[in-house]
Parts: C-alpha cells; structure tokens; sequence
C-alpha cells in the first residue's frame, strides 16, 4: 500500500487573489501545509496538483512533488474536486488498494497528529473507504430559523422549539480540511458522505474556512492561539 498525499492547488482565486500561495503568517500558506503532511509522517509522497508554474516552485521548494501540471479544463472555477482528484490519481498510476489523503492549500489549522490519527481511523478498518474532517455545528441545527424577505421568522423544525439544546441530537458538517480515501473508492462516483464514510472530529474553534480577507485574518489570529 502507498499512501500519497494530494493537495489540489490551482493559480485562480476570485476573493483572495492568490490565496494559495499568499503569505500565511510570513510563509505560503502551502508551504505550511507541505510542512504539517511531512512532520505527520503518514504518507510516501506529497504530490501538489496545479496549473501554476509559480505555485509549481514553490511546492518544490517545500518539498513536494509536481510531477504533472494540471490541465487548463481541470483549473476553472466551475469544475470540482472529483475530476482534478481521478486526474491526479490517473497520472500516479496508483493502485485500487492505495491510499490518497486530499489537503487543502489553506488547511493549516490541520495538525500532524489529527492526520496520523485519522489515517489509522482508515486504515484499521477494512471496510472504511472514506474519513473526512467534521466539526460539531455550534448550536442546534434543530433550531435554525428561516427569514422571509421582509426579514419575518419562522423556525425550521418548529417541533424541536420546546426542546432542551441536550435533548437534541448533535449534528456535524464537512469542514474541507482534509479526506483520506481509498484509491478505489476515489475512483468510484459516490459522494464522500455517501460512500463508507467515517468522522475524524476536530474542535470547532480550528474549523476556519479561509474565503475571504475577513476570513484570513481570523485564522491568523486562531493559527497564533493553537501554535502558542
């Protein structure tokens, strides 16, 4: 079994130009995740999938490899992960019975342990075909609330409002930081989610999704708290 590391990490960003690359702390933002995947230990090879020759460089800089660059139809804003991810697969000629972990460029709040221990939660258990990164939702989505256009309320599970918040079921979202997959199960159609999923749960304060200027500053701010 070979297990590859695959950070997706095209040259165009709409709301932070350059956001894959863009100084994180005095340093790319990919650099930091090369770095966290090499301190972790839990994969042969690190391999940056990009359309970008300067992202290219400074991936090899880091450590990584790119040993393909990505087609110009597979760095648009409008394909997916799928796609980029079985092209990449593709180009490795990996195995069914490999492992891919796909990271995101701005996934810095990733640890080394929280990517050996979600590893072990794949690898364990010969069934598992997916573990993604969750958090918990900070209060109960049962009691999530619509607003009309002219700003009325209306509850979403109005048979929840009476409930006490710990009678209510927990409820958890897909955080995007990271997914190890098996190479089949990658190359098979079904949704992550809907595949033989499992969790690996990290705190809800390092679930930052960077997508905007406001964003970046957040997690600067939560990088500085976690790495005191």
């Amino acid at each position: 079994m070979v297990r590859v590391a695959l950070i997706p990490a095209r040259g165009g960003s709409q709301r932070i130009p350059r956001k894959n690359i863009k100084p994180f702390l005095g340093v790319p933002i990919l650099t930091r995740v090369i770095e966290t995947l090499e301190a972790s230990g839990s994969v042969d090879r690190i391999v940056v999938s990009t359309d970008d020759e300067e992202i290219a460089d400074i991936s090899r800089n880091a450590g990584a490899e790119v040993p393909f660059m990505r087609p110009s139809d597979l760095a648009d804003n409008h394909t997916g992960a799928r796609p980029v991810i079985r092209h990449g697969i593709g180009e490795l000629a990996l195995a069914d019975d490999d492992v891919v972990v796909v990271m995101y460029p701005t996934a810095v709040m990733t640890t080394p342990e929280d990517l050996r221990s979600a590893a072990d939660m794949l690898i364990s258990e010969e069934s598992c075909e997916f573990v993604l990164s969750v958090a918990e939702f900070p209060a109960p989505v049962q009691r999530a609330l619509h607003l009309s256009e002219n700003g009325e309320v209306s509850p979403r599970e109005p048979e929840y409002l009476l409930r006490r918040s710990q009678d209510l079921r927990p409820a958890f979202y897909d955080i995007g930081q990271f997914y190890w997959g098996r190479v089949g199960a990658w190359r098979s159609g079904s949704p992550v989610v809907q595949a033989k999923c499992r969790a690996y749960v990290i705190d809800q304060w390092r679930a930052v999704d960077i997508d905007t200027p406001d964003d970046w500053i957040r997690a600067e701010m939560v990088y500085r708290v976690q790495n005191a």
